[in-house]
């Protein structure tokens, strides 16, 4: 799968299952493992495992193979791995400590995907 198709179907369904202050993060350039990391805010611990269960079931069925998944229903953050597009799944509480936006776009602009 292309990663630009892999990227939009991931954000799609981000989208439709409600999560939160969505922010694509183009790495392209910045490191070797992946192109994209999506930073997204869930409403709780559950919500958070939830949102990266179902990336990953539409993207099985898309015929893509997940790398991994870190986090469970206790988890204040959840790491999906698909390769291409990494999703980091935070509580709002994690999302302000470890400021992985900050961390990945010293100098550039951050594009917060329901702004755009």
């Amino acid at each position: 799968m292309q990663t630009e198709t892999l990227l939009a179907l991931v954000e799609g369904e981000l989208n439709e299952r409600k999560a939160i202050d969505m922010t694509v993060l183009d790495v392209r350039g910045k490191t070797s493992f992946t192109d994209y990391m999506i930073v997204v805010t869930g409403t709780s611990n559950r919500h958070l495992k939830s949102l990266c269960d179902y990336v990953e079931m539409k993207v099985k069925v898309s015929g893509a193979i997940p790398l991994g998944m870190e986090g469970d229903m206790t988890s204040d953050w959840v790491l999906l791995d698909l390769g291409d597009v990494i999703v980091h799944a935070m509580t709002k509480e994690a999302r302000e400590h470890y400021k992985l936006e900050r961390l990945w776009t010293v100098g550039d602009p951050i594009v917060n995907v329901e702004a755009a």
